[in-house]
């Protein structure tokens, strides 16, 4: 296979019910791995694969309906990993693509290496590449992730760090892979935006909501704009509310809860800035989404392959008093921000479009680099 062209109509298949929820534009699926799972299914489409989704939940076993190009199909015929055993032998795709974490993983594809189909296995968050340190649903079945990541046959990664995370015998199967923009609506001069800071991330410890909090209030003259709703993942409830609590009490914030992904996406294309907090990620959803529309990024810690830096995107501040110094200089200057819309829009064109990224795929399933 390694050396072959890849054959246009290569079928691909995904079993992640929340990926129907975006293609059905469900408001209430939220998720940067279910998004991107969508935008790749609805871009390998357009490229000519046949790629099947498989509904765990929404559709009844064995319906059928195409979005965009893309078939969705129930499967849920008991156990999870009965239902993806019928699924691949009724389906025969030729790869199964499985993107973020999960301690299924292992079991999971083992049946596929039994029923005879190729396993990609594609990382979510920077942790992903890390199996001890996975943000697991079962943290302790964390060797099961571990297993399925030794028995994939390739595995994407978003940036060279997580290729470096990763142990050096799972290496030579793994491939940077861009994540996708997606059509994303074009924001206006920066002289007429509307004068607040985006704020967007489910409300968990990692997004670090208490330091966008103590943002807002060393700058009481600037709106904020904040979307996000609260979770139980890995967190309590208690701490979700006491964020909301917390940012319903400043004048300056505007909390709006979880919000509707095309009400997001206009609100960060008509933002000044596009503020992150969070101190882990994988390469940001929002982030693409905020270049796409030409908003800089002002980041505390993350960027991905230093590519804020590298490529003049915005700012990564390192620390408050610097992220504040720098969301001052650049809501004082439009000139400056259109300067770096520019470039956000220029970058997302060359690394994220689906050109670019399928190109990428094609090549790593190929095996060549």
């Amino acid at each position: 296979m390694d050396d072959e062209a890849v054959d246009d109509h290569m079928k691909l298949a995904i079993v992640n019910a929340p990926t129907y929820g975006y293609a059905l534009g469900d408001p209430k699926k939220i998720g940067g791995a279910e998004r991107q799972q969508w935008l790749l299914a609805r871009a390998l489409a357009r490229a000519g694969w046949s790629v099947t989704v498989g509904v765990l939940d929404g559709l009844k076993p064995q319906e059928r309906v195409e979005i965009e190009g893309v078939s969705f199909v129930g499967i849920r015929t008991g156990h999870f990993l009965w239902s993806c055993y019928r699924f691949l032998v009724s389906e025969r795709p030729d790869w199964w693509y499985w993107r973020a974490a999960d301690h299924w993983l292992g079991p999971a594809f083992q049946i596929a290496k039994f029923v005879g189909v190729r396993t990609i296995f594609a990382a979510a968050f920077d942790t992903d590449a890390e199996p001890q340190k996975a943000s697991l649903r079962r943290q302790p079945l964390w060797p099961f992730f571990a297993w399925g990541l030794s028995q994939a046959d390739r595995i994407f990664v978003q940036h060279s760090g997580q290729l470096a995370s990763l142990n050096t015998q799972w290496q030579s199967k793994a491939y940077i892979v861009p994540s996708l923009a997606g059509e994303l609506p074009v924001g206006s001069p920066h002289a007429e935006r509307k004068g607040y800071i985006a704020w967007v991330g489910t409300l968990r410890r990692p997004k670090r909501a208490d330091l966008l909090l103590e943002i807002a209030r060393r700058l009481p003259e600037i709106v904020f704009i904040v979307c996000g709703g609260t979770s139980t993942f890995q967190v309590t409830e208690e701490y979700g509310l006491e964020i909301v609590t917390a940012l319903n009490k400043l004048s300056n914030v505007k909390y709006l809860g979880q919000v509707k992904p095309i009400e997001t996406q206009k609100i960060i294309a008509e933002a000044n800035i596009f503020l992150s907090t969070a101190d882990g990620e994988g390469f940001p959803n929002t982030f693409l989404e905020a270049w796409s529309c030409g908003t800089p990024v002002v980041s505390l810690t993350i960027d991905p392959d230093g590519v804020i830096y590298r490529k003049g995107l915005g700012k990564v501040s390192g620390n408050l008093d610097h992220a504040i110094a720098a969301i001052k200089n650049m809501m004082a200057s439009p000139s400056l921000r259109d300067e770096i819309a520019i470039r956000t829009q220029e970058y997302v064109q060359e690394f994220h479009s689906e050109a670019a990224v399928i190109h990428i795929i094609d090549l790593a399933i190929r095996g060549n680099r």
